[in-house]
C-alpha cells in the first residue's frame, strides 16, 4: 500500500533526478529508498541498516556504499516528498471548514549537527488546519531568515504567523496573492497608519483597554507605494501573563546584547496581531485564530520526538541533506497514513477532541513495521556474537564510562 503512494514509476524519477545514472551495480530504486527509510525512518546507524538488510535477504552491501549513495539521492528524495505533497492536496480538496478559508500556519524549526560546530539546518514549513498536515517546507541553513516570501500563497487562504515573519515584505507578498493574513504584530519593525495616512501610536491606544476586554482599530501599512488596510486586534495580558512576557523580553534582549526600551516592555503586556479578515470575524475571535498557531509548534515537537527529526546524525552537508529529506518524506507517508485510515478528517466542531501525539505514535509503529521491520527473534538469538560488530562504536579519544570501570577493575 505504501508503494502506491508513491510515483508509478520510479525508476523514471530517480534517472531524472540524476540518482541512477548507470546501469551497473544495484539499479532497483525501490530497493534503494527501502535501504534509505530503513537507515532514517529506523533511525538505525549505517552499519545496522547494512546488516538488518543482509539478514533480511534484500541486499548485501557496505556501509559506505550506502552513505555514498545517500548523498546523491538529495534531488529525488525532495522529489518524492513534492510529489506525496501534490497527492495530500488533491486529497484534501479545497476546503474542510465551511468558512471558505484553508488556514495555513506557517513556522520555521532548527535542526542541528553533531558538535558545537556543526552546521545548524532551519526547516521552513507550512502546517494545514484541520487536516494537521504539511503543504509546503523548506530546508536551508540558519543563515536564511524566516521570511513569508520564501511560501506560496493563493487566493481563499488564511495565513497565520508569530512575530518573527512580521516585516512588511511578507505581509505585502500575502495581500498581492490575494490570501489573507493573521500575523503577531512587531511595532518597532511594522509600522503602522492609520486610515488617514497619520502615525498610528500602538502603545497610546492599546493603553484604553479594559481589562479581560479585546480591542480593534482600523490601521494600513505603506509598502512600495502601496497600502494595504489591516485591522489591528489587542487584548490585555493578566498581571501573571505579562509578567512572564516582560521576563521573555528581557531574556530575548539580553541573548541579542541589546537594551530593552520602557517602550517594549510595556508592549510586551499585550497580544497584538494585524489581520485582512473581514469585520465578520470579531477582535475576540481573530486572537483565539491566532491561539491555534501553537499547533504547528505542536507538530515540530511530534516531529523532533516522535520521528527523532531534531538531530541530524550527519557530519558533511550533502549527507545531512539527504538525510533531512528522507525524514521529510517518512513524516509525509506517516500523515498520508493517517489520512487513509481516517483518523485526521474534519469531522464537526469535535475535530480535535482527540490527540495527535497519540495518533501519530500509534501511526509511526505501524509504518516503521514497513519501512524498518526487525530481525526474526530466532535470527537473533542464534547470531548474535556475528551481529555484534555492527553495534560498536569506536571513541579512542573519548572511551565510554563502562571502557573506564573495565580498565580500573581489570587492574
Amino acid at each position: 500500500m505504501v508503494r502506491g503512494w508513491l510515483p508509478v514509476d520510479l525508476n523514471a524519477s530517480a534517472v531524472v533526478c540524476g540518482f541512477l545514472r548507470r546501469r551497473r551495480g544495484f539499479t532497483d530504486p525501490e530497493l534503494w529508498l527501502r535501504l534509505f527509510l530503513l537507515h532514517v525512518g529506523g533511525n538505525l546507524s549505517l552499519a545496522q541498516t547494512v546488516l538488518r538488510a543482509k539478514e533480511l535477504g534484500w541486499i548485501q552491501l557496505s556501509a559506505m556504499t550506502l552513505l555514498r549513495r545517500l548523498r546523491q539521492a538529495e534531488g529525488w528524495l525532495q522529489e518524492l516528498c513534492a510529489h506525496l505533497l501534490d497527492e495530500q492536496q488533491r486529497l484534501w480538496g479545497q476546503d474542510s471548514w465551511p468558512s471558505a478559508y484553508r488556514v495555513r500556519l506557517i513556522d520555521a524549526t532548527d535542526i542541528q549537527e553533531p558538535g558545537s560546530l556543526g552546521t545548524p539546518w532551519r526547516l521552513h514549513y507550512s502546517l494545514r488546519l484541520p487536516e494537521m498536515g504539511c503543504d509546503h517546507y523548506e530546508l536551508t541553513d540558519t543563515h536564511q531568515g524566516e521570511k513569508l516570501v520564501r511560501f506560496p500563497f493563493h487566493k481563499g487562504e488564511l495565513i497565520i504567523a508569530n512575530g518573527a515573519y512580521c516585516h512588511l515584505a511578507g505581509a505585502a507578498h500575502v495581500r498581492d496573492s490575494h490570501a489573507d493574513l493573521l500575523l503577531r504584530l512587531h511595532p518597532r519593525l511594522f509600522p503602522l497608519q492609520s486610515v488617514k495616512g497619520q502615525i498610528f501610536d500602538v502603545l497610546e491606544q492599546v493603553r484604553r483597554l479594559p481589562k479581560h476586554s479585546a480591542g480593534e482599530w482600523q490601521v494600513r501599512f505603506a509598502y512600495q507605494r502601496r497600502i494595504y488596510p489591516l485591522r489591528l486586534c489587542a487584548i490585555r495580558l493578566n498581571a501573571v501573563a505579562a509578567a512572564r512576557a516582560r521576563q521573555r523580553a528581557q531574556r530575548k534582549a539580553q541573548g541579542r546584547g541589546e537594551p530593552l526600551s520602557a517602550r517594549s516592555l510595556e508592549l510586551a503586556g499585550y497580544v497584538l496581531v494585524v489581520t485582512s479578515l473581514p469585520p465578520r470575524f470579531t477582535a475576540s475571535q481573530v486572537l483565539q485564530l491566532y491561539r491555534a498557531r501553537w499547533q504547528v509548534e505542536l507538530a515540530f515537537k511530534r516531529l523532533k520526538s516522535l520521528l527523532g527529526a531534531g538531530y541530524v546524525p550527519k557530519t558533511t552537508d550533502p549527507s545531512a541533506r539527504a538525510w533531512m529529506q528522507a525524514k521529510v518524506l517518512e513524516a509525509l507517508l506517516l500523515e498520508r497514513l493517517l489520512w487513509e485510515a481516517g483518523l485526521v478528517r474534519w469531522q464537526g466542531s469535535d475535530c480535535a477532541s482527540h490527540s495527535q501525539w497519540r495518533l501519530e505514535q500509534e501511526g509511526r509503529d505501524v509504518l516503521l513495521g514497513v519501512l524498518a521491520p526487525a530481525l526474526e527473534l530466532s535470527t537473533f538469538l542464534s547470531r548474535g556474537l556475528q551481529l555484534r560488530p555492527a553495534f560498536e562504536v569506536r571513541r579512542p579519544g573519548r572511551p565510554m564510562q563502562l571502557q573506564k570501570a573495565s580498565q580500573i577493575m581489570i587492574r
